[in-house]
């Protein structure tokens, strides 16, 4: 558990956009403002992401529109979750990290090219682009481009696997300060 533990740190200070210590709605509003910004979307299409995003945020995170949700608090719903039922808590990563990831595909090509892998680190608060190059490295894309699914498995992996041993290129990236 303790290695699963430094894995949900790391996710949780990822997932806390404005780097204030917590997890509340204003990580949502601005993950999702950021996103739109950085991919020029306009409209029906700028709303639609940032109602999907909403709605990931919700679902997977916050769990209720003007929750926050304190490290201890994420650590303890991770844990329990994963300790009752490997299998269930595995399948609802497998179904965040799908959701997430269809957003976060904005030209719905199933594949992640560097710009937009750019663009999702940024609107999540991660700024140093060259980290997030390195990050999109050990992925191996192949001509450019990363399979959603690829990128996908890569974050069940990280928030699910007990295997120390196991090579996790998002822990990786992470611990390299992404």
């Amino acid at each position: 558990m303790e290695f699963l533990n430094h894995k949900w740190k790391l996710w949780y200070k990822s997932l806390d956009v404005n780097h204030d210590g917590k997890i509340s709605f204003a990580d949502v509003e601005e993950s999702r403002s950021k996103f739109a910004e950085l991919h020029k979307l306009l409209g029906d299409k700028a709303s639609g992401v940032k109602i999907d995003m909403e709605g990931w945020w919700i679902k997977y995170i916050l769990q209720t529109k003007d929750g926050e949700i304190s490290l201890e608090q994420f650590l303890e719903r991770c844990g329990s979750e994963y300790k009752a039922d490997k299998a269930k808590y595995t399948a609802k990563m497998t179904e965040c990290f799908n959701v997430l990831f269809d957003v976060i595909d904005t030209n719905k090509d199933r594949s992640i090219e560097l710009s937009e892998y750019i663009i999702a680190f940024q609107a999540f608060g991660h700024e140093n682009e060259n980290l997030v190059r390195k990050s999109f490295e050990l992925l191996n894309p192949k001509d450019g481009l990363i399979p959603l699914k690829d990128i996908v498995n890569s974050w069940i992996q990280f928030t699910t696997s007990d295997d120390p041993h196991k090579k996790d290129v998002v822990k990786e990236s992470f611990e390299e300060g992404v």
